[in-house]
């Protein structure tokens, strides 16, 4: 396990900039096999929390390890679903927001929102019921139905291969892309607030919210903002605000816009969740702002506008039939897109606040569930049986079978001979 984890957490640790000889501070530990999946979710999870650990203490010059261990992670992982309200379990997702068979496969919605709920319904012309649409969607073939709901302005996906998705423009683009990128943008002079850092947090359900709550429980002083008239939903705010203050602000009131910007004057970070494109009006840009932008499926490419979700992005991608199949699709042990995407956001973040403190400058940072994904599938990794297996000819024919897992430096590669017909051989040694 070790090696692999170690791995994992390299790539990600040159892929934000760290300084190679701070890995040795890593320490691993826990119970094993949690986040069991056909994907390797825990080296995932491993190692986005560990780099996250990493570019922490590199902030804070702290001088011990990082502790990794795989019982708060698994834990982590799974936040929501641990969340408890005066004893009452979170609601994850509304009776709409599933799995539909169509009528040539199947396709994942999105409608938690109401508003989101509500494209939904206008799309498919169906009354507010888990029967009326699943009547619409299955008198319709998956990507119509995808390509209407996001028309409407909600959330659906068809359900793909790994392969349909290599094929797709926007798996090419995704595919060409690394897990997270990073650029300076000014020249800014070099600055550490004595205090604090502060972010300013424009995010929503999980991904960006746990980086922030990362954030706060680092010591920033995160201030959460959202629209009056759109809160976030009352579980997941439970979850990923703690250690944070929220606010409601209308930046299309003058009164309102004037708060946002003195706010975003005196930010250090400004991290941001709404689909690409939707706050450019606002001018968000700053000298010296530390800006990290997320979304679900990357900012170019023919879904470089789309809102996504970590359950959709799985579902286009192929994570969906491989954790299934195609007749029956899966899912993965917990949201690890977003989970994992959001600590590598705060260990991004935190290493572009200490690039800053030293050589000045902004710096944006760009991170997408489904570039996270790409990792998942291609960047670690992943077990495959026919890598130990070895075939011989023998006298029970043409066999195929497990190598030992006793290996060594100068050790046999394998038996000298195959197994033979039961009772076959004489009963004598062989001679030396």
């Amino acid at each position: 396990m070790e090696s692999t984890v170690r791995s994992g957490t390299e790539a990600l640790w040159s892929v934000l900039g760290g300084d190679p000889a701070l890995l040795d501070r890593v320490e691993y530990g826990g119970v094993s096999g949690l986040l069991p999946a056909r994907l390797p979710v825990m080296d995932l999870a491993r190692a986005t929390v560990a780099v996250c650990g990493l570019a922490a203490v590199e902030h804070a010059r702290v001088a011990g390890p990082v502790r990794v261990d795989d019982g708060a992670v698994a834990t982590a992982f799974v936040s929501e679903r641990h969340l408890r309200v005066d004893g009452r379990a979170p609601v994850s997702f509304a009776p709409l927001s599933r799995f539909w068979r169509a009528a040539d496969g199947w396709v994942r919605t999105h409608a938690n929102y109401p508003h989101h709920r509500a494209a939904l319904l206008a799309a498919l012309g169906a009354a507010e019921s888990v029967e009326a649409v699943a009547e619409a969607i299955g008198a319709r073939r998956a990507v119509d139905v995808e390509t209407a709901v996001y028309a409407a302005g909600g959330l659906a996906v068809a359900l793909r291969t790994p392969g349909e998705w290599a094929d797709h423009p926007q798996g090419r683009e995704v595919a060409a892309l690394p897990v997270l990128s990073r650029e300076r943008l000014d020249e800014a002079p070099p600055r550490r607030r004595t205090g604090p850092p502060r972010v300013l947090d424009l995010t929503r359900v999980i991904a960006g919210p746990v980086a922030t709550r990362t954030l706060a429980l680092l010591g920033a002083d995160v201030l959460r903002i959202d629209p009056p008239g759109n809160p976030e939903l009352a579980d997941q705010h439970a979850d990923t605000d703690v250690g944070k203050r929220t606010a409601a602000l209308d930046l299309g009131r003058r009164s309102d816009r004037r708060t946002f910007d003195e706010l975003l004057d005196a930010a250090d970070v400004l991290v941001t969740g709404y689909r690409p494109g939707a706050l450019e009006r606002y001018g968000l840009e700053r000298p010296g702002l530390v800006t990290a932008r997320l979304s679900a499926w990357g900012e170019s490419g023919p879904w470089g506008g789309r809102r996504g979700f970590d359950s959709l992005v799985q579902v286009a991608t192929g994570i969906a039939v491989t954790e299934g199949s195609a007749e029956e699709p899966g899912a993965l042990p917990a949201q690890a897109l977003d989970h994992g995407t959001g600590y590598l956001l705060a260990a991004a973040v935190l290493r572009s606040l200490t690039e800053r403190e030293r050589d000045g400058g902004g710096r944006l940072v760009r991170l997408a569930l489904a570039r996270t994904g790409h990792w998942l599938t291609h960047g670690l990794p992943r077990y495959e049986p026919g890598r130990h297996l070895a075939e011989s000819e023998g006298p029970l024919g043409r066999l195929r079978h497990a190598m030992s897992p006793v290996a060594y430096e100068g050790g046999p590669a394998g038996w000298s001979r195959p197994a033979g017909v039961q009772g076959g051989d004489s009963p004598a040694w062989v001679r030396a």
